[in-house]
């Protein structure tokens, strides 16, 4: 992961920070072992431990023994917390928030973000997103979950959600012309992060 600051929101220390962060404040009645941690936002458990010292000691996390394991969880009390955990929604959230949502789509297999979302969460420097645009790759998936998906994704994060589908066929066929052009891009596959809650 990124050591300097992301560019998605470049506030935060680090993408490794803003991650745990979003982790944390999307799952606000949860507690988390310091190695599901690493596991979920795909760092090391020294990166996470790092990251725990420096938010427990601005009281933005709350931290609790369970046995051996130190377990980490958003704190609620802290002034900040309420405008901070819709703030990590909107910029980062999209990857928990569009997974959580279109993992509810029947026959949707994989869910990707691409676009400048997808641009600016993988390091690529650049304007602001205005919009969450996701691929659903899969079979039978019925356009009214899709939109229905997009609408409850779009209510979260305040920002449009614009959904496109293919078939596994479309989406492997280079003459495909949207399909070809996503495959060049950034993406961010969100199909276990709904599932992985």
């Amino acid at each position: 992961m990124r050591t300097e600051a992301p560019p998605l929101l470049p506030i935060f220390r680090s993408q490794a920070q803003a991650e745990i962060l979003t982790w944390l404040f999307l799952h606000p009645d949860q507690e988390f072992s310091l190695t599901d941690l690493a596991r979920r936002v795909g760092v090391s458990v020294t990166t996470v431990h790092r990251v725990a010292e420096q938010l427990v000691e601005s009281k933005l996390a709350a931290e609790t023994t369970l046995g051996r394991n130190r377990m980490l969880g958003a704190n609620l009390s802290h002034p900040a917390a309420e405008s901070l955990g819709r703030l990590l929604e909107v910029t980062f959230g999209p990857r928990h928030v569009v997974g959580v949502e279109f993992a509810k789509v029947p026959g949707a297999h994989t869910v990707l973000i691409f676009g400048s979302w997808a641009a600016r969460y993988s390091g690529e420097a650049g304007h602001s997103p205005n919009d969450i645009d996701v691929m659903v790759i899969g079979e039978s998936v019925d356009r009214a979950d899709l939109y229905a998906a997009a609408d409850r994704s779009q209510r979260r994060l305040g920002i449009p959600v614009n959904p496109v589908m293919r078939t596994h066929e479309q989406w492997e066929d280079p003459t495909d012309r949207l399909s070809a052009q996503v495959h060049t891009q950034p993406l961010v596959d969100v199909t276990m992060a709904g599932r992985d809650v």
